[in-house]
């Protein structure tokens, strides 16, 4: 053996190796000594972390909500079913929750309070221990 080729660079051997293959040695396992590329990359790595993490979050996040109202749903189908064959049972009683909508019923009937609250003037209270005419 030559010492020519046992002082070949390692980093030029491996070019070679990859360039008879017919197609260069890709960027990221291009080995450097540059500290600053090395701080580039190590750079970029974190910023990719970051942005992966975040990414999961937000999808944990979105699986939790889905959850939580698949639960809500389950739970009101469940109480729905309970008062439906409690409301068969009752003897002709009329049951406001035999009615699968109860729930969305409800909420309506509660909107439509507070809307006709909003427009009818509120009735004066006098204050306690004062009529109207004291002052």
């Amino acid at each position: 053996m030559s010492t020519e080729n046992t002082a070949q660079d390692p980093m030029e051997f491996m070019r070679n190796m990859w360039s008879k293959m017919g197609f260069s040695l890709p960027g990221m396992v291009t080995p450097t000594l540059d500290v600053d590329e090395l701080d580039k990359r190590i750079a970029d790595m974190k910023a990719v972390e970051n942005w992966l993490k975040m990414n999961l979050n937000t999808l944990q996040m979105a699986t939790q909500g889905l959850e939580m109202q698949r639960a809500t749903i389950a739970a009101m189908q469940a109480m729905s079913k309970v008062a439906a064959e409690s409301g068969s049972s009752e003897g002709g009683q009329a049951n406001p929750f035999t009615n699968g909508m109860w729930p969305w019923n409800m909420m309506q009937g509660a909107a439509a309070d507070v809307a006709k609250a909003a427009t009818d003037p509120a009735p004066a209270t006098p204050a306690k221990g004062r009529t109207k005419d004291s002052k």
